[in-house]
């Protein structure tokens, strides 16, 4: 398994978005594993970290990818902020100046003009493509869940939303965005990924909206559903529990169980309800298009899973909602210190 996770960049003295990417990533150095890259925006880096096979090696990857981002932000008078959206506005930022950014802005316009949300995927590897379709077909009634255990963009732009994951609002306005469709084959998905290229709503292949798609680079599944983690321990969470789904899955295919055939509107409910509510509330069960608490969805996803249970904690929305009583400054401070110290997600599964 893997994770790429995006972090925003804000100005030490306003915490408002501040556009210093390269100057950011320039300073970078010394990673034993792992990378880092930029984002469409200037205001966004991202750390991606190696191939890994424990909750350990994982954890300790993203810690020491972090750190090297945080210190060459500070080095530049900014901070590393693991937030899915702005707390605090700013004027819209620069696009990194790169062909395929200014395909993409040139597309979308005024859509990505100030979008900068911030997301965490999880990579898990498999045996090959088709194999691949069948497992995110077993991962569909799941992926709202997933969210909802990650819900951490409460506040975008200066306001409280409302909302849990304002991210998944944002990323919910692109075409084809949300969960996948059902496909039977990977000649199937690639000719899904093919129409809406020749439709012209996304650039090429490589892009889509989906939670969860085959990657275009590497031989595995990408989990897109969570935001950006407030620490680490909730991103190692969010992957081990991913890598477990897709354990199940394999398991099921090798038995002749395929993934269930579901309601797609249902599913588009299940996504709004946790990006609403996270776990504060109701969630949609994808199964039964029922109403339940969305813990009780949390209970059934390790259940199904296969582990004894996964860290809820307080959660990044949490977080942000306990320190905006302090104001919204004091929101991006705490971030800050999540990041880099841990955010009391608790202890990773193994």
């Amino acid at each position: 398994m893997g994770v790429e996770e995006e972090f925003l960049l804000v100005d030490a003295e306003t915490r408002r978005p501040v556009p210093c990417a390269d100057d950011v990533l320039a300073r970078v150095g010394g990673l034993r594993a792992g990378r880092v890259h930029g984002e469409l925006h200037a205001t966004q880096v991202e750390f991606a970290s190696g191939v890994c096979t424990t909750a350990g090696q994982l954890a300790d990857q993203l810690t020491a990818g972090q750190r090297a981002l945080d210190r060459a932000a500070r080095d530049v008078g900014a901070l590393l902020v693991p937030a899915g959206a702005p707390v605090l506005g700013a004027t819209p930022p620069p696009r990194r100046d790169q062909e395929r950014f200014r395909r993409i802005t040139d597309l979308y316009g005024g859509q990505v003009a100030d979008y900068q949300c911030c997301g965490c995927h999880v990579h898990v590897g498999v045996p090959d493509r088709d194999t691949a379709v069948a497992v995110v077909n077993h991962l569909r009634p799941w992926l709202p869940t997933l969210l909802a255990l990650s819900v951490n963009s409460p506040f975008a732009h200066g306001r409280d939303t409302g909302f849990g994951s304002w991210r998944m609002v944002e990323q919910s306005r692109f075409p084809g965005s949300g969960v996948p469709p059902r496909f039977g084959s990977a000649d199937e998905y690639d000719a899904a990924v093919a129409r809406l290229v020749d439709c012209g709503v996304v650039v090429d292949a490589g892009m889509s909206f989906w939670l969860a798609r085959l990657s275009a680079k590497y031989p595995t599944v990408e989990v897109r559903a969570a935001d950006t983690a407030a620490c680490v321990e909730a991103a190692v969470a969010q992957a081990v529990l991913t890598r477990a789904l897709v354990d199940r899955a394999l398991a099921d295919l090798a038995a002749g169980r395929e993934g269930p055939v579901l309601d797609d509107q249902v599913l588009a409910a299940a996504v709004w309800t946790a990006a609403r509510y996270g776990l504060d509330g109701p969630g949609v069960d994808p199964r039964r298009g029922v109403r339940v608490p969305a813990t009780d969805l949390v209970t059934a996803l390790v259940r199904h899973a296969g582990l004894p249970d996964v860290p809820r904690g307080d959660g990044g929305a949490r977080l942000q909602r306990r320190a905006a009583a302090g104001g919204l400054v004091a929101v991006v401070d705490a971030l800050a210190r999540a990041c880099i110290g841990g955010g009391g997600g608790g202890n990773p599964p193994s």
